[in-house]
């Protein structure tokens, strides 16, 4: 059986509260993430983070981050893409319209 971490607030006279550092932790969440409630038939609310466009994909959400840490420490390595490559790669793609959202096809398709 899990540990139950349970942690309490107090509302406001503006019905305004702090999200206690425990469940902050335990959400990962930080300044200006957004909060869900999600309230079950028997009345227990559940609080849950919710994604941001980055998180959706854990993984690129974590090479994102090294790639602005790799930035940020070596700026020297940061090249200009070469303008014949561009022009390449604008050749190839041309005008072809891709849905970033549609689901992808099962294997075999």
């Amino acid at each position: 059986m899990t540990a139950r971490l349970e942690a309490e607030s107090t509302l406001t006279d503006r019905y305004q509260t702090t999200v206690p550092e425990t469940v902050r932790r335990a959400l990962r969440l930080g300044k200006r993430d957004r909060i869900r409630y999600t309230i079950r038939p028997d009345g227990e609310v559940v609080l849950s983070r919710v994604p941001g466009p980055a998180e959706e994909d854990p993984v690129m959400g974590q090479f994102l981050d090294f790639l602005a840490r790799d930035v940020a420490l070596h700026p020297e390595r940061v090249e200009a893409l070469d303008p014949v490559f561009v022009d390449r790669l604008r050749d190839l793609v041309g005008d072809i319209d891709i849905d970033l959202e549609a689901p992808l096809p099962a294997h075999d398709e």
